[in-house]
């Protein structure tokens, strides 16, 4: 389930980017003799009004916002739709969205712009309370390794803690005890790890990384409504809900998503004009307006491949890459392409792609959870400068990686259809009490005075109505924003154990009663 939505995180960007943008070809196309000309570029802009009025048409996305750089210019800065379904204010280039993980490649620029030099990327992290299983990788990882996700840590390590409401300081303190794949050799995505990261360069500099991020990046590059902060999104005047789509296709803004604890990696908010000035500092080298805000050197370190990310599927396939806060690509002329995408299944999706070469990036930001729109226009924007036309249905290509996405993610298992001839439970007894669990801390099962079981997991806590299944076996429905449905929950009373299904894909989801 977490490595199907790494993909989600890291974007449907990276794999549309190894993937090519003509639909079929016999053989890679001749590198090209000449950049993209201003016609190409302004054919390509020419349709973006028609591309994503008719993508929310087909999607029911409420809200988007878009930005397109040339040759250190602003080409395109435009809104469309509505900030919150139901409330007629509608989106423009100045209204706030939660950006997801476009935060990272945010994150890596303002790293860049503290570590002077580029081998500081390679120097050892040290934060207070943070370790890896093996104390050799603790005292070996670096920056480096987790910006781009190679530190072994498991897919998405931490998340599921962050979903039952334990801050950012116990999450980084358990990561110590997720098992580790190889270090260096192995790519997991992981919010938290690159958290870690981040944190400790704030650390080192005896700052917060929200006044680290304003000082080295918003305020030099006038990004005035950009911040880490999730407070400071939801005081801005003009900021767009997050939306997701209801059984019956319609969109509600029914959930908030707080992302303070991984801030660095997935809790920026910005608008589309901060974003453009970000995107002309990118494609500039680190300057902006002729004023140098970020060191060419280590800016450029952030766009260079750390570690193979998507592994060709053909011999004639390309392979991908991740950088530190990129996704790193080179399409069939050989020209690099930074993109990441941003995705919070409560309700936003934002993507970011450039051709350095080319001088040329998009970002698209939006309000609704993740469908593949932002992919899409950027995808559609790039295939109609390169060839003149789209080469492809881009959202349908996007739409389907993301509904099999969602479908993956969810339990093989159908909990709310009992089989034919399943077992009853035992006494509520057998079941109910404190268990403990070094990672997830307790989990409380009681009896409600209906003579229902619940769950109980997290600091606050949270509480879960059981259903039971078949024998030992209940279900509960899962919440927040790895939420997939519902998850199994299999007792053992004989050993004094409980399993929950949603929490072991890393094999620390046992629980052991008192």
């Amino acid at each position: 389930m977490r490595t199907l939505r790494a993909f989600t995180a890291a974007g449907a960007a990276a794999l549309l980017a190894t993937a090519g943008t003509a639909t079929a070809a016999p053989s890679p196309p001749p590198a090209p003799t000449a950049q993209l000309t201003d016609a190409q570029v302004d054919k390509a802009v020419g349709r973006l009004d028609a591309t994503v009025a008719e993508m929310m048409r087909r999607t029911g996305v409420p809200g988007v916002s878009v930005a397109v750089v040339h040759d250190d210019k602003v080409v395109y800065l435009k809104g469309f739709g509505v900030r919150r379904v139901g409330d007629p204010a509608t989106v423009g280039p100045d209204t706030v969205f939660q950006i997801a993980s476009l935060s990272k490649p945010v994150s890596s620029t303002v790293a860049a712009g503290v570590l002077k030099d580029p081998a500081d990327f390679d120097r050892h992290t040290e934060l207070p309370g943070f370790a890896l299983k093996d104390p050799w990788v603790t005292s070996h990882v670096t920056a480096a390794d987790l910006f781009s996700h190679r530190s072994g840590l498991p897919d998405h390590a931490g998340d599921l803690l962050e979903d039952l409401g334990y801050d950012q300081s116990y999450i980084l303190g358990h990561l110590r005890l997720a098992p580790l794949t190889p270090f260096r050799a192995s790519y997991a995505y992981t919010n938290y790890g690159f958290t870690a990261a981040a944190e400790a360069i704030a650390r080192a500099q005896g700052a917060t990384w929200q006044k680290l991020s304003a000082d080295t990046l918003f305020k030099p590059a006038g990004m005035t409504h950009t911040s880490t902060e999730f407070q400071a999104f939801v005081d801005a005047p003009e900021h767009a809900a997050t939306h997701v789509k209801t059984a019956d296709g319609t969109w509600s803004p029914r959930y908030v998503r707080d992302p303070d604890a991984q801030a660095p990696a997935g809790g920026v908010s910005s608008t589309a004009r901060d974003m453009s000035r970000w995107l002309r500092l990118q494609l500039s080298g680190g300057t902006l307006d002729g004023k140098r805000i970020i060191p060419a050197d280590t800016l450029a370190r952030t766009h260079l491949p750390e570690i193979v990310s998507q592994p060709p599927a053909s011999p004639t396939g390309r392979t991908g890459f991740y950088g530190l806060g990129w996704n790193v690509n080179y399409d069939d002329a050989g020209r690099l392409r930074l993109s990441h995408s941003g995705a919070f299944d409560l309700g936003a999706n934002t993507s970011v792609s450039m051709l350095p070469l080319e001088k040329l990036g998009i970002v698209v930001l939006t309000n609704g959870a993740p469908i593949g729109l932002p992919d899409a226009v950027a995808a559609d924007f790039f295939d109609t400068a390169e060839h003149g036309k789209a080469t492809t249905d881009w959202l349908a290509l996007t739409g389907a990686l993301y509904a099999q996405i969602d479908a993956e993610g969810r339990s093989p298992t159908d909990y709310a259809h009992p089989p034919t001839g399943a077992k009853p439970a035992g006494e509520d007894s057998s079941y109910t009490g404190t268990y403990e669990n070094p990672y997830y801390g307790k989990a409380t099962v009681a009896a409600t005075s209906e003579g229902k079981l619940t769950l109980s997991l997290g600091p606050e806590p949270m509480v879960f109505p059981l259903t039971h299944y078949d024998g030992d076996t209940f279900s509960y429905e899962t919440a927040g924003e790895n939420a997939v449905g519902r998850t199994g929950v299999f007792f053992s009373p004989a050993d004094r154990t409980v399993r929950i299904e949603y929490l072991d894909a890393d094999h620390l989801g046992t629980f052991t009663r008192g």
